[in-house]
């Protein structure tokens, strides 16, 4: 599948999510929507508290298709500067704001025309006036080098084609010192080629995750240095049953290869406060 075939799927996919939202209805990916309206599948359910939730827009929360909470765990400060990669309704951008507070700013990057519009009018109706909804994709992040302080990202570099490329624009954008903190679902290495797809296509809409340990290596080679890849949620075949099902996948066939080998994990990194060459100058390295 090309990168432009994977960019127009993932597109289509959640703009159709914000359509279901604004016809109040909670966005989905692997499975139909639930009779209350809430969040659809273990995924994306239960992953922010009350008391982050009950200040924001309905339709932010019915909005969130992540696989994680990363603006709770990237200890993000007041005054720090903050990017959403594939920012979708809003949520985590407004979560980010809240944290950083009047002297910092939240940036959301989308490349989705009906999620920008879902997202800002939640930026109006919650009346964040530190955030920046983007228009744009991942790989070719719209703002300049050293900008930001904290990247964020939730269940979204998993549906790019070119993870490298990403990764590469994380590190240009972020401040020397900056910090990676996205959620993301990961894989064993070795679970069956087709198994994989078949259950990534319903973690992820697109099937794409990386295996920790390519996630650690993609990492380091644009620069990177602290990885660390902690797990947050670890997947059984009967989360997917039904959807698996309905695809026509004999699941108690497939659940030894792949029970447990798909996880969401809260992966972090960090841009190195100084240049490499820096620690050339006596007594730099200790």
């Amino acid at each position: 599948m090309s990168e432009q075939t994977i960019t127009d799927i993932v597109r289509e996919k959640y703009g159709l999510a914000a359509q279901q939202v604004a016809s109040g209805k909670a966005a989905c990916c692997g499975s139909a929507p639930s009779a209350s309206g809430l969040s659809c599948d273990p995924i994306t359910s239960n992953l922010y508290g009350l008391s982050e939730t009950a200040t924001l827009p309905e339709e932010a929360v019915m909005a969130s298709l992540g696989c994680g909470n990363p603006t709770a765990l990237a200890k993000l400060q007041p005054g720090e500067v903050v990017l959403d990669l594939g920012s979708g309704g809003g949520i985590d951008v407004l979560l980010s704001a809240k944290r950083v507070g009047p002297e910092g700013k939240a940036y959301g990057l989308d490349m989705t025309d009906e999620m920008l519009a879902l997202a800002r009018e939640n930026q109006r109706k919650a009346g964040a006036t530190n955030v920046e909804f983007l228009k744009g994709q991942i790989e070719q992040i719209p703002l300049p080098d050293n900008h930001v302080d904290v990247i964020v990202s939730n269940c979204v570099i998993n549906l790019s084609a070119d993870k490298d490329r990403v990764l590469r624009e994380a590190f240009r954008v972020l401040k020397p010192g900056g910090r990676f903190a996205v959620s993301d679902v990961v894989v064993a290495d070795d679970v069956p080629a087709a198994i994989r797809q078949s259950v990534l296509l319903w973690v992820g809409c697109v099937a794409g995750a990386l295996s920790e340990e390519s996630y650690r290596g993609k990492l380091a080679a644009a620069g990177f240095e602290n990885v660390t890849v902690e797990t947050t949620r670890t997947y059984s075949v009967d989360d997917a049953r039904e959807f698996l099902t309905s695809a026509g996948i004999d699941v108690d066939a497939i659940a030894p290869h792949a029970d447990g080998k798909f996880r969401s994990a809260f992966v972090r990194a960090v841009k190195p406060a100084r240049p490499a060459e820096a620690c050339c100058k006596p007594g730099c390295c200790g």
